[in-house]
């Protein structure tokens, strides 16, 4: 590694954010990087600031002149969706490389526009979707190809997690599929369980847009939102493999999302959170096995430094960026009928929370049987759309 450390700006260093700061301050503790500004419409406070006394960043809310005054390296992205084609452009025509949060971008034209300008600029980008750093992602392709659980038959995934009403009021973007005519598309499977859909599509060996035939979606929201909080998405890639993700915010239990490889010989199921593989398999016991994790920021540094291949280059999310394509295409989602949620008053907030009846099993069985919602017979799941890039 360089032992001069690379001078880095983040740009959203609230909420998610906060994680940046954190993982900022630990690689600059190690000599990798260095903050060196943050761009915030509204500047942090000293407290805020507080682990970084000792060489407070520069602060401003003109992305641009910030790279430019700092003399910025690499760039954080961690804004609203809408504005990361933008600020990525920005940093792309400064020569600055990029970590990007994910979804990279709100809609396929901005994603496309986003790229193109990346790969023009000869900077590299890495887009964030951490499950992609953990070490048991190369590990379960290994098992696959060697024939472990014999031939796959398809993947899915499932996240069934627990969301109050003040999640969808965190932020004005927060629950919204557009902002006057700005596209926004914060629904489960384009945000909070995101990683369940890409990873899915990346243990499937089928990431980018080019392995797309067909999407069906079936997007639904128990909450008072324009976005869905609850949804199924099933991509057939153009092999023929069915890729299927059953998702809420709604859950009765809060659980930790996984995804499962099918074979006609057994099955490895992955969670992603954790990085822990189970392996099941004809003829052997069950095999867990917890992994290691490359901390994206950190896989940046060292392909810069040292030409270390990158985990997330854009490419690998264009079949990801299909399904947010779809979902922001497709019907707007339908309202759950009253009979099917109630409240709770245990959100993790301590608020009101609502919740799906019976749906942390039907989101389990989504990832089993690689069917929808309305496959599976849910009284108010409608037949899919099916759209095709």
């Amino acid at each position: 590694m360089s032992t001069t450390p690379l001078p880095v700006v983040l740009a959203g260093a609230r909420g998610h954010g906060r994680w940046h700061l954190a993982n900022l301050r630990r690689l600059q503790h190690q000599g990798l990087v260095r903050l060196a500004g943050i761009c915030e419409l509204n500047p942090l406070t000293d407290d805020e600031l507080a682990v970084f006394a000792d060489e407070m960043p520069e602060q401003s809310a003109d992305f641009g002149a910030l790279l430019d005054s700092t003399g910025a390296r690499v760039a954080v992205i961690c804004t609203p969706i809408p504005t990361h084609t933008e600020l990525a452009l920005t940093a792309a025509a400064r020569g600055v490389h990029l970590l990007l949060e994910k979804p990279p971008a709100a809609t396929w034209a901005d994603y496309a526009r986003m790229a193109d300008g990346v790969r023009e600029a000869g900077i590299a980008c890495q887009v964030g979707f951490q499950s992609f750093g953990s070490h048991a992602v190369p590990a379960i392709k290994e098992l696959v190809r060697s024939g472990a659980i014999g031939t796959v038959r398809g993947v899915g995934a499932a996240g069934a997690w627990v969301r109050d009403d003040a999640y969808f009021r965190r932020a004005p973007w927060a629950g919204r599929r557009k902002i006057g005519g700005t596209d926004v598309v914060d629904g489960v499977l384009t945000n909070p369980l995101a990683h369940a859909v890409a990873t899915a599509l990346e243990l499937a060996g089928r990431g980018t847009a080019q392995d797309v035939a067909s999407i069906e979606t079936e997007l639904f929201r128990a909450h008072d939102i324009e976005a869905d909080d609850t949804s199924c998405v099933r991509v057939t890639t153009t092999d023929g493999l069915p890729v299927t993700a059953a998702v809420t915010l709604c859950a009765e239990e809060a659980g930790e999302p996984y995804v499962i490889v099918h074979g006609d010989r057994g099955r490895i199921t992955f969670w992603y959170k954790q990085d822990r593989v189970l392996v099941q398999r004809a003829g052997h016991g069950p095999e867990e096995a917890v992994h290691g994790r490359t901390d994206l920021l950190e896989n940046l540094v060292d392909h810069l430094v040292n030409g270390t291949g990158l985990l997330v280059p854009p490419e690998r999310t264009g079949a990801f960026m299909r399904v947010v394509e779809a979902v922001r295409t497709a019907p707007e989602p339908t309202a759950l009928p009253a009979t099917a949620w109630h409240t709770r008053p245990d959100g993790p907030a301590g608020g009101v929370r609502r919740v799906v009846r019976g749906i942390d099993a039907m989101v389990a069985a989504g990832a089993d049987t690689l069917t929808l919602f309305s496959e599976l017979g849910a009284s108010w799941a409608r037949p899919s759309e099916v759209s095709a890039p």
